[in-house]
């Protein structure tokens, strides 16, 4: 089922004493989900994500705008009816009742021509089951499973009635680090089987990367970038989406552009064709540093990790907005440790150029 959003606003009123001043938490959202695919909407707290996830289920009404399942407008429909699957983050299970009657649950609320044979019924909550792997836990109530089972118990539920749209909102925030990647490898192998057309909402970048077709970066209810993930990681159109992206983050330099070459401090390290004569923010990516005894780039050298296939380089440099700059570099190289002094070339696909203002992408 593909989603279109047209024009889509979400406005509250101020609060609290003196002037007010409205809070436009989706501001204007054009843009359109394929098919059958598994789209991240990404974004620090407060960028309007879940807001969008709620008005697309019905949740909340939009101040303005439409939207679309297929060719039919739902912008009024209530969420019964618009046939949407929720997760939401912290699972929202009935704790007295089975595993089975949870799944059930939303089965024996249809009524009239949608009301289902007990059989029926049965039969589909035991696919849903199967298909997030706990057909064996039918018996058992939610105080009895861990939290990677309650959060598949949850899916399955959303999963039985076969919606038109799954919406899941941040499933894997209260799972510790091995289940969360165990459960979002397990979310997009169901969502590859079924074909349902998924919101996946989280601030976790690399969540968002590893299992989305495409990404929606948002920032204060404003797209900042819509692409497939390795897109906008290799092409960020501003300078919050490339820091945004990225583990570690990239490393943002103060430079300047002086006939056609990037400065950083008085080192001339990078050719910039085409760049006119400016301040800009230089953002190198972790693995952009290349280890050269000769290299432009001179930093102070703080420490090496060690990661077995690679090596963590750690320095700073007093034109370096991070608190220490984080170059990945292969392990077939040998970092002295107790040097002083690292110096690096870049590669130049993986720096990116900034106006130093408005933080636009200089192409």
């Amino acid at each position: 089922m593909k989603v279109t959003l047209q024009n889509l606003t979400k406005k509250y009123p101020g609060r609290g004493k003196g002037p007010k001043t409205e809070v436009i938490a989706a501001n204007d959202l054009n843009f359109e989900i394929p098919d059958g695919k598994l789209i991240g909407l990404l974004g620090p707290s407060g960028c309007g994500k879940s807001t969008t996830l709620n008005l697309l289920s019905g949740l909340q009404t939009p101040t303005s705008g439409r939207i679309f399942f297929g060719d039919e407008d739902v912008t009024d429909l209530p969420p019964q009816e618009r046939g949407v699957g929720l997760v939401f983050q912290n699972y929202a299970l009935y704790p007295h009742l089975t595993v089975r009657q949870n799944i059930l649950f939303p089965l024996q609320n249809l009524k009239g021509a949608a009301r289902l044979s007990k059989e029926v019924m049965e039969e589909k909550a035991l696919e849903a089951a199967r298909l997030v792997q706990i057909d064996g836990l039918m018996e058992r109530k939610p105080a009895e499973l861990s939290g990677g089972q309650q959060q598949r118990v949850a899916i399955a539920r959303a999963l039985v009635k076969m919606p038109r749209i799954l919406l899941l909102d941040e499933p894997l925030s209260n799972l510790d680090a091995r289940l969360r990647l165990q459960t979002r490898e397990e979310i997009r192998r169901i969502q590859r089987e079924t074909k349902i057309t998924t919101v996946f909402v989280t601030h976790d970048q690399e969540e968002a990367m590893s299992i989305s077709d495409q990404i929606v970066v948002m920032k204060d209810g404003v797209i900042q970038q819509i692409g497939r993930p390795q897109e906008v990681y290799d092409e960020p159109i501003n300078l919050f989406v490339a820091k945004f992206l990225g583990t570690p983050p990239i490393n943002v330099f103060m430079g300047r552009v002086k006939n056609q070459r990037l400065y950083i401090g008085d080192a001339d390290v990078l050719e910039a064709p085409g760049v006119a004569d400016q301040p800009v923010w230089a953002a190198v990516r972790p693995e952009g540093f290349i280890l050269e005894k000769d290299g432009p780039l001179a930093c102070a050298l703080t420490g090496v990790e060690v990661m077995g296939r690679d090596i963590t380089v750690v320095a700073t440099h007093p034109d370096c907005e991070n608190t220490a700059i984080r170059a990945i570099i292969s392990a077939e190289n040998q970092v002295d440790a107790g040097a002083h002094t690292v110096r690096f070339a870049l590669k130049p696909h993986k720096v990116f150029l900034f106006d130093r203002d408005a933080g636009a992408r200089l192409l």
